[in-house]
């Protein structure tokens, strides 16, 4: 089978090599999956890099997130097991861990409704309790990400907030339902928040980007509001004033998605069925603004980590690319 490999951390576009590989072989409590489509993340980038929490053995697969078919013929999506990542024909995943593929989607738009609308759906809503009414601000709002949590924000009855950067992204935000978009190269962001929210800040601050975006999170969020930490795709990690958080009276709230599919699964299958029935509804779909062939991999993976691409880059194998 045709795989991309990482034989040295790198930047994406250097260190991936396309080559024919044997079909991995799945171990206990695993199946193999034949990629339909496998959608590009910013921790792939992070993989390649070897700077990811999870760091596989070289050589390894990237590509962390799939819509594939099991032996059986069942559409399903998974998070692969690395080093057998989803940028290959076939991958390996945790058989506890399949969920059924919703029929609402065709194989692109499933492949990124897992891990960008789980982390999404549990920011929102199991950390920050988001409530209809309230104003949600997202950093990144035309990124995999933020495109994401703008969608579940505006099913939840929320006023959201986009911050981008340009006018490219600013166009795909007002598409993604933004009822305000701030572009951060021409604006003031604290500045344009107090001012579409009357001076009261934003009451659920969704920030994968950390770094200034943070700063201004901090500065624009509305008394009792909830800051929640998704990320650093600025490559900053920023140190919270916890003394503003007090006189502030505002609420710091991390979020590490993948610790639920050990420490509490179950609430990762009632999530998936919260998604499906949305997506079934027509209130959220998985921007896939390119679909590349297994080939172009490596190009989709260095433009994610160029922060220049908008909502999702979905990868095709076999049959799904024709």
């Amino acid at each position: 089978m045709q795989a991309w490999q990482v034989h040295e951390n790198g930047e994406p576009s250097e260190v991936m090599r396309l080559r024919e590989v044997e079909r991995p072989t799945p171990g206990d409590g695993q199946v193999l999956l034949r990629v339909r489509a496998a959608n590009v993340n910013f921790p792939d980038a992070l993989l390649c890099r070897g700077q990811y929490q999870v760091r596989p053995p070289l050589p390894f697969t990237p590509g962390v997130e799939v819509c594939g078919e099991t032996e059986d013929g069942r559409r399903v999506i998974a998070n692969p097991a690395l080093p057998h990542g989803g940028f290959a024909e076939y991958a390996v995943v945790d058989a506890a861990a399949l969920l059924p593929a919703p029929r609402a989607l065709d194989d692109a738009e499933a492949a990124a409704l897992h891990i960008g609308y789980q982390t999404g759906w549990f920011g929102l809503h199991r950390r920050a309790a988001l409530e209809a009414g309230e104003t949600l601000l997202v950093h990144a709002a035309a990124g995999g990400v933020g495109s994401a949590a703008v969608q579940l924000g505006k099913a939840a009855g929320a006023t959201v907030i986009g911050v981008v950067g340009g006018a490219e992204k600013a166009a795909v935000a007002r598409e993604l339902g933004c009822d305000v978009v701030i572009d951060r190269r021409s604006e003031d962001v604290v500045t344009a928040v107090k001012e579409a929210t009357g001076g009261r800040g934003a009451d659920v601050i969704y920030d994968p980007v950390g770094g200034a975006a943070y700063a201004q999170s901090a500065k624009a969020v509305a008394f009792e509001g909830r800051i929640v930490v998704v990320g650093f795709a600025s490559g900053t990690i920023p140190s919270p004033a916890l003394n503003h958080a007090l006189v502030k009276n505002y609420s710091i709230l991390g979020l590490h998605w993948g610790l639920y599919n050990t420490k509490n699964p179950r609430l990762v299958r009632h999530c998936h069925e919260q998604l499906t029935d949305l997506a079934a509804r027509g209130a959220i779909k998985p921007l896939v603004s390119e679909r590349v062939p297994l080939s172009g991999a490596a190009a989709a993976v260095q433009k994610v980590a160029d922060g220049v691409s908008t909502g999702r880059i979905a990868v095709l194998t076999g049959e799904a690319a024709a």
